[in-house]
């Protein structure tokens, strides 16, 4: 049996009085890669930014390895191995990209065994493009570069868990199959991925299981492979045609 190393138990979470997530259970496992889907408004993005303690519980827990995490303050998660890629990216403009990688770094630096050069030597490994850039202002990245610094400084902090939110918005193809390429090749280091994304074609490259939300709830689990055999389980549970 797989360790899980996220564990959602009955999480509730509201935006004022408007009740987002509804008692919301799932769990991640060492080494998967677990997708998140569901329309607009069901609650995917706020699931990740509850993980990091960006939005409040106010039933249920997370657990990161079985400790409780539910009411940490972001950093203190950040620290205990989670990275966090937001949807905008939130790269530091005015920083080169070689200074933008050492941020996450020197805030965990306490938890981590690695070296700053062993860890730099496996980002450039994955994306040599940054290596190429190293010296340049994030702000001068092309959108694909920018993401590319944005999912290796998630993986620099992320040394348990890395949660995608949107990784693959607004990017180019060749883009796209170049950052599956990065994910598939962390999964075979046994990191555990938590990602929400729209387009169950692109996910399935990469996810081992679904996990279908609506209304802040599981509606469904599925794995990868029960749904590239039956897609027609796509539309029966979200009411939307699968899009290629």
């Amino acid at each position: 049996m797989n360790q899980q190393v996220l564990k959602l138990n009955d999480v509730h979470t509201y935006y004022g009085e408007s009740h987002v997530l509804q008692g919301l259970s799932f769990h991640v496992d060492q080494g998967e890669c677990v997708s998140l889907i569901g329309t607009n408004g069901m609650g995917k993005t706020t699931t990740i930014l509850t993980i990091m303690g960006l939005t409040r519980v106010r039933k249920g827990s997370v657990l990161l390895e079985g400790k409780d995490i539910t009411h940490m303050p972001p950093y203190t998660i950040a620290r205990m191995g989670i990275g966090y890629v937001p949807e905008d990216r939130g790269v530091f403009d005015a920083l080169t990209t070689l200074e933008n990688l050492k941020i996450p770094y020197l805030n965990t630096r306490r938890q981590s065994k690695k070296s700053w050069d062993e860890i730099l030597d496996y980002i450039y490994m994955l994306f040599p493009r940054l290596q190429e850039r190293s010296n340049q202002l994030a702000g001068k990245l092309s959108g694909g570069e920018q993401q590319m610094l944005t999912i290796a400084r998630g993986l620099i902090s992320g040394t348990k868990v890395l949660l995608l939110d949107e990784p693959f918005k607004g990017l180019a193809p060749s883009i796209i199959q170049n950052i599956i390429q990065v994910l598939n090749n962390v999964k075979l280091q046994s990191h555990t991925i938590l990602m929400v994304e729209e387009k169950i074609s692109i996910a399935s490259e990469i996810a081992d299981r679904f996990y279908f939300l609506k209304k802040g709830r599981i509606m469904a689990e599925e794995s990868v492979i029960s749904i590239k055999n039956n897609p027609e389980l796509f539309y029966q549970y979200l009411g939307v045609k699968v899009h290629h």
